[in-house]
């Protein structure tokens, strides 16, 4: 799943790739992803509009165009997006390709056909949107930790809701997690001051790192995923990096959930 370190990168490319150029044509090879809020149809509202800049809000990717309309992307599971020569090869399951006046294609592929494609002139109306908490680089601890209050379940589910904090999902909440010590199945109410602290830390140093570290590694091949860097997440049954202890893995709903049982003691339940 992209999330704020992987889409952050992708603005970063191609907001200096894409603004000022006009999209003269539109192929909506795969409908199920489109969403156009218009009513003035998908590909003909889009077809001779012009990018004026690339955005992110969360995890959307936003495309504002010169006529105010907005083209708001939610990769969920598995979307990517790819900025091409036609002459390239696609990727598998492209589901949306816009030919922009460079000569250009920005190309949209979805493997698991999860995620969504808004053509809107309001940004309230995609679902989700009003109840987008804060982004994190903003957010000061004490509106953190008043956030937070509220919520009674799982400081994982907390962090990956994104009433919260905007932008975090499965891998990055295992991430944050690790590097405060702090167990992903405890209450958030059981944290103490101390605790909170060192998450509201972890957001801030884990999200910053990663988008340093993608910056060198993706590139401009925006198209591709790494996460090899990453310190738990995916690494269940490998020794963690602080204490050689094996990494746990829990899936549920076919996500999996990795933490060091000796650095992030406690939970729910012993696993």
């Amino acid at each position: 799943m992209p999330e704020l370190p992987d889409l952050e990168i992708i603005r970063e490319v191609l907001a200096p790739r894409i603004t000022g150029q006009t999209i003269t044509d539109v192929e909506v090879v795969r409908p199920l992803v489109v969403r156009d809020l218009t009513g003035r149809g998908f590909a003909e509202a889009l077809t001779g509009q012009t990018f004026a800049d690339a955005q992110r809000r969360g995890k959307v990717l936003l495309f504002p165009l010169q006529s105010k309309l907005t083209l708001a992307i939610n990769c969920k599971l598995a979307g990517r997006l790819q900025c091409a020569a036609p002459s390239d090869r696609r990727q598998s399951k492209t589901h949306v390709v816009l030919h922009l006046s460079d000569g250009h294609e920005l190309r949209y592929s979805d493997q698991r056909t999860m995620g969504q494609i808004y053509l809107t002139a309001d940004l309230a109306a995609i679902p989700g949107w009003t109840e987008m908490g804060p982004e994190p680089f903003g957010l000061t601890l004490e509106e953190f930790r008043r956030r937070l209050q509220p919520h009674q379940g799982e400081i994982k589910s907390a962090l990956t809701h994104g009433f919260v904090v905007a932008g975090i999902g499965n891998a990055y909440a295992d991430e944050i997690c690790f590097a405060a010590r702090i167990h992903p199945y405890r209450k958030s109410t059981a944290l103490d001051g101390q605790e909170i602290e060192r998450l509201y830390e972890a957001t801030q140093s884990v999200l910053r790192e990663a988008i340093a570290t993608l910056r060198e590694r993706v590139g401009t091949e925006i198209h591709r995923e790494v996460r090899d860097f990453l310190a738990v997440h995916g690494k269940g049954g490998q020794p963690c990096p602080a204490c050689s202890t094996i990494i746990s893995e829990i899936k549920a709903q076919g996500r999996p959930t990795n933490f060091c049982r000796t650095c992030q003691p406690g939970g729910l339940m012993q696993f």
